[in-house]
């Protein structure tokens, strides 16, 4: 057991349970209760949802719910395990997103485990319990059959299966559409200055496998509106104007430091490094770089692609300033056994077995530090959902129901959904494609105090409010003959508005 814990499996060991650790934060994402209700109602009714029922504006409107098996699967987690189940499987699931990135780095483990770690840091403003991990996780696969097809053409047909997966999970599977392209795009120019029938054949293979993937697209409960629904979030004005993901990224904001400096590196890399890039890499890099430029949620994206070049000139950078010691070959054959694993290398001599313990000890220390960290995390959660929802405020409709139509913030429309539906029913929530621009203009000016701003409480009879207690709405609302405040703290006030019966004896 001891033989087997080497310096450089202990590194990685260490790198990926760092990132682990990184990644199991509290359960907070404003949409992960619409994905649980979602999930509960598909579970039982055997039936995946056609039509919204969540909210009264949009009741009854036909709903692409493109995330179905994914909400199925988020339920599932929830009911064995609950929210701390949720925040250690979505945690894992990044983890082993990232491993995939590193079997596609260069072989050195010391240098590309560090580049690994970097790029996952860079993709932290995405994270949470939601289903777009998912999709980085298949994409991440994606990538890995793509590049190992090279070698063995079989691994393709991977793709199949899992596209009829994808498509079921997440609207992302047009990315995986899209990197066949750009791969196709990249190897085509590649093959027009080095012509061979082996460059054919891999063409031949890539193009086929794109159709069979575009024609297995239908095979999901939406049918053939999932061709179409990817192309139309990317065109919405709700998504783009409404959706903090879909803006470029803030670099003022230290979140998306991170990203920032994986990109200069990339940059700097190809110009200084005597490595020949690919012109398929250069392509794919260049389309993920404009993506991530143009929306957050597209950073993941970029770090996929963007890792495996960085680390190839960084891997003989190390080596040229004496940091790497030997290749690995792990992910490929064997991993270990090289000279820097033996006590010769250290100037202190260490024999191997107290090294071995040692590494043991490294593992069984940081293993010890995850442990905890999650168990701090799953037992402040209940504080977590507080400070980021109306809990409270929640508590107190569900002993008071509300009289009529209740018009809420828009991040806690999801919360209101999982607590509160089917008795009440929300004005608005996480899923903007459903609203429509319009819509969630009404929403905006409303809660801004913005142009006729009263005529929506009107329009849908607005009979509660339930907002931030410092928002223009609410202090407006206060000084409004005929609302009262039902319900206030420090995070949420519950305005509202008396029976015309009720005024008119006033």
């Amino acid at each position: 057991m001891l033989r087997w814990l080497t310096t450089k499996r202990v590194f990685v060991a260490v790198v990926f349970l760092g990132i682990f650790a990184m990644a199991a934060h509290s359960v907070g994402d404003p949409d992960v209760w619409w994905h649980l209700k979602t999930g509960e109602l598909i579970a039982q009714t055997k039936s995946v949802p056609r039509t919204d029922s969540f909210s009264f504006t949009r009741a009854g409107y036909p709903w692409i719910a493109h995330e179905w098996l994914t909400e199925l699967f988020i339920y599932g987690i929830y009911r064995v395990g609950g929210l701390g189940g949720l925040l250690v499987v979505f945690a894992l699931i990044v983890s082993v997103a990232f491993f995939l990135v590193f079997l596609r780095s260069a072989p050195d483990p010391f240098s590309s485990g560090v580049i690994v770690l970097w790029g996952a840091w860079a993709t932290a403003p995405i994270w949470g319990v939601r289903p777009q991990i998912i999709s980085l996780l298949v994409t991440s696969l994606w990538l890995l059959l793509l590049e190992r097809s090279e070698q063995n053409p079989r691994l393709l047909w991977w793709t199949l299966p899992l596209t009829v997966l994808w498509v079921n999970l997440h609207a992302g599977f047009a990315l995986g559409l899209a990197l066949l392209l750009l791969f196709l795009a990249g190897e085509f120019l590649e093959q027009a200055s080095s012509y061979s029938q082996q460059n054919v054949a891999r063409l031949r293979a890539l193009a086929v496998t794109f159709l069979c993937d575009l024609l297995l697209v239908p095979l999901n409960p939406n049918g053939t509106k999932m061709y179409l629904y990817p192309l139309n979030t990317l065109r919405s004005k709700a998504m783009q104007n409404y959706i903090a993901e879909w803006a470029s990224p803030n670099f003022h904001h230290a979140a998306y430091l991170p990203f920032l400096w994986l990109l200069l590196a990339t940059v700097a890399s190809l110009g200084w490094s005597r490595l020949r890039v690919r012109p398929r890499d250069i392509v794919v890099l260049m389309v993920s770089t404009f993506a991530a430029l143009s929306a957050i949620r597209m950073i993941p994206f970029f770090v996929l692609i963007a890792v495996p070049i960085l680390s190839r000139p960084m891997e003989i950078w190390a080596r040229s300033e004496g940091h790497g010691l030997g290749r690995s070959s792990f992910g490929r054959s064997s991993f270990g056994g090289s000279s820097f694993d033996r006590p010769r290398q250290f100037a202190w001599r260490v024999p191997m077995r107290y090294a071995n313990v040692l590494n043991l000890l490294i593992l069984l220390s940081l293993a010890g530090f995850c442990g905890l960290h999650i168990t701090r995390v799953i037992r402040h959660q209940p504080q977590a959902e507080d400070q980021r929802f109306p809990a409270g405020a929640v508590a107190y409709l569900l002993s008071h129901p509300t009289a009529g139509p209740l018009f809420n913030l828009y991040d806690w429309g999801g919360y209101l959904i999982w607590r509160l539906s089917p008795r009440a029913r929300v004005f608005v929530d996480g899923r903007a494609d459903l609203y429509g621009e319009s819509l969630m203009l009404q929403f905006a000016d409303t809660y801004d105090l913005k142009g006729n701003w009263q005529k929506t409480l009107q329009k849908w009879q607005i009979r509660t409010v339930l907002v931030l207690p410092d928002s223009a709405l609410a202090v407006a609302l206060r000084q409004t003959p005929g609302w009262e405040v039902r319900y206030s703290d420090s995070h949420a006030i519950l305005l509202e508005r008396s029976a015309p019966d009720a005024q008119k004896s006033r």
